[in-house]
């Protein structure tokens, strides 16, 4: 059972981590820890003005689990839209908890983390990278509402004094 965790595929993506490090310059950060273990995923995005992710970093601190999710991650979030992650985010907790499918589209190389729904003490570690992306996401997203309405040269002024 324990192969099944740890599959060539897994430890393949845990090893070649894309988007690793920080964004010089993010529209919205989001970082979790796994309770259980002190897996931890810091994630760092830029929006275009639809909403889609043009620039992405993370920084994993975590087990293999947690490091081949953000693998899948970051081979597939660039041009991802708020509403694709927040599915992908919602598809691989059912997959995990409740025996769900798991992700479609752009994120269905998650899948490959489905024999983790048999281990609950790892579900958090898995999904460190993936919560740490929505709560950039709906930061970045949040941030970019409440500008909205701000004259440019406020929006200067304001970035200028932080």
């Amino acid at each position: 059972m324990i192969d099944d965790l740890y599959s060539a595929r897994i430890l393949g993506l845990a090893a070649n981590l894309p988007h690793a490090g920080r964004l010089a310059r993010a529209d919205g950060t989001g970082e979790r820890v796994a309770r259980l273990c002190g897996s931890r995923a810091i994630v760092d995005v830029t929006l275009d003005d639809q909403g889609r992710i043009t620039d992405f970093a993370q920084d994993i601190k975590a087990c293999a689990l947690g490091q081949a999710a953000a693998g899948v991650i970051g081979e597939a979030v660039i041009g991802a839209t708020a509403d694709e992650i927040t599915t992908a985010a919602t598809a691989l907790t059912d997959m995990l908890k409740a025996g769900g499918e798991g992700p479609e589209g752009r994120f269905e190389g998650l899948r490959v983390l489905k024999p983790v729904a048999d281990y609950p003490q790892r579900h958090a570690s898995t999904q460190v990278a993936m919560g740490a992306l929505v709560d950039a996401v709906d930061m970045a997203l949040a941030t970019s509402l409440a500008t909205r309405d701000i004259p440019e040269a406020e929006r200067t002024r304001r970035a200028g004094a932080a």
